[in-house]
């Protein structure tokens, strides 16, 4: 995504986010927040923004005698991962390895450890974040619990900018099943076939098995289908519970006894460091027909022009997920089946726009089968998207939102105090509103200046800190 932000703050401690927060009070500057920017539509960025980044903020604590571990908000699956699993314990982290934990877990929390420990936000058990008036605010059961239901569930960048989490951790287990299973060369029928598979485990899995799986079409391999995952018990047992999908034709499958390090490393080196793509989440509550099953099938058997992939994935939820209250946290989707995500990628620009007219019309066709997004998974032209993600926790949020941040002073184009409408619209702040920080016109403003106490900075110099 081609945006230009004003300048990017890369902070070090609380002090520094704190100062950040003032000064673009201050000058009228608007602000976004970025750990790891795997934020699907960018929010994490903007043009003619401060950006406050806190990637360099990764100090990690274990208490021992509380069986929790704090983090700074910089912290990224991997680097959490890497530090528990040293010391014997999993997490129920993401599958990408340089997500922010904090931004995942603050929208829920999707991993393969979920039906058994959980969804991230279930294992927070308190949060530190600088407010909108540069104060220090702490968040859990006791202290602004009001705050501290919202921050499980609602997305990052809405209240403020979190610089440590504290979490809570499962009982200490060092191996797991990794599960691998790929079918190259399919057609439609089978790639039902595996639809309808997958419907049949998701209602009576066991709890210990979390599995994503996906059909595609791709230009390296045709149409295929693939599962991933984790399960807590030995791999005879693993090859038992996923036995329906080996029996589909092509199965090819590896099935392993490992590490639970050794497990995450695996999935995350699937992630490519880039790639161009559009994508779309739904929430699945029901079991498709047969030929709704065909007709989803379907939507992936042709192409967007310049598209080298277009993709399902099913995102088991259930378990320990469904375990937890509908209203004990703002994570509104608690009792869906699964996340269905739809996307496609290309690889040269100017298929860009054929590639996301593309999502949207395959999404109209989703819409009557499936309720709400996940707001870990944004899409920019979804219609009403505040109700889409949160349901009728929606009114709670934007009450706390006005509580704790009246001016909305933490703001991107999706965010909780933005006016619902019915089609994302265009940011609040466009480049030509915002005021200047200091007497210079835009044809005056430098293109870049540097270290200004500890700014990477874009425009005209700032008034001091």
């Amino acid at each position: 995504m081609q945006q230009f932000p004003l300048i990017i703050n890369y902070c070090r401690t609380a002090q520094d986010v704190s100062h950040a927060v003032l000064w673009a009070r201050r000058n009228g500057v608007p602000l976004r927040v970025r750990n790891g920017g795997h934020n699907y539509e960018g929010y994490s960025n903007g043009n003619c923004v401060l950006v406050i980044d806190v990637s360099e903020m990764n100090g990690i604590e274990l208490d021992e005698q509380r069986q929790t571990v704090r983090i700074q908000g910089g912290v990224t699956n991997r680097q959490l991962y890497d530090y528990v699993s040293s010391r014997g314990y999993p997490f129920p982290g993401g599958t990408c390895p340089t997500v922010g934990v904090c931004g995942y877990a603050l929208g829920g929390g999707w991993g393969l450890s979920c039906r058994y420990f959980g969804l991230g936000c279930d294992s927070i058990e308190e949060v530190e974040l600088i407010g909108d008036e540069g104060q220090l605010i702490r968040a859990n059961r006791l202290y602004n619990p009001d705050l501290f239901w919202a921050l499980r569930g609602a997305g990052g960048g809405n209240f403020g900018v979190v610089v440590s989490m504290t979490l809570r951790l499962p009982p200490r287990i060092e191996y797991v099943t990794l599960i691998e299973i790929d079918y190259y060369g399919a057609d439609a029928g089978t790639q039902a076939q595996f639809l309808q598979t997958w419907q049949d485990w998701i209602g009576s899995a066991d709890p210990r098995l979390t599995l994503l799986a996906r059909i595609y079409h791709s230009e390296a391999d045709g149409l295929s289908m693939l599962v991933r995952g984790i399960f807590y018990g030995e791999a005879a047992e693993a090859a038992q519970l996923v036995q329906a999908f080996l029996a589909i034709p092509g199965a090819v499958s590896d099935i392993r006894y490992m590490t639970f390090l050794e497990a995450v490393t695996i999935l995350g080196a699937a992630y490519p460091e880039f790639e161009r793509f559009q994508s779309v989440s739904r929430f699945v509550y029901r079991y498709f027909t047969p030929e709704e099953v065909q007709n989803i099938v379907g939507l992936i058997q042709q192409r967007a022009p310049g598209s080298v992939y277009a993709g399902l994935s099913m995102y088991a939820l259930g378990g320990q997920v469904a375990a937890v209250g509908v209203d004990d946290t703002a994570f509104f989707h608690r009792n869906a089946h699964y996340i269905l995500w739809l996307e496609t990628i290309w690889e040269d620009d100017r298929f860009a726009a054929e590639n996301s007219e593309w999502i949207n019309r395959q999404l109209q066709s989703l819409i009557p089968l499936t309720t709400g997004s996940y707001v870990n998974f944004p899409y920019s032209q979804l219609y009403w998207y505040q109700s889409e993600y949160y349901g009728y926790h929606l009114a709670e949020l934007k009450a706390i939102k006005q509580k704790y941040d009246p001016c909305d002073i933490f703001t991107f184009p999706q965010g909780l105090g933005q006016r619902e409408c019915c089609r994302a619209e265009q940011p609040p702040f466009a480049a030509e509103q915002i005021p200047l920080c200091a007497e210079e016109s835009p044809a005056q403003m430098s293109t870049m200046r540097t270290n200004y106490r500890g700014f990477r900075y874009v425009g005209p110099r700032p008034e001091s800190l």
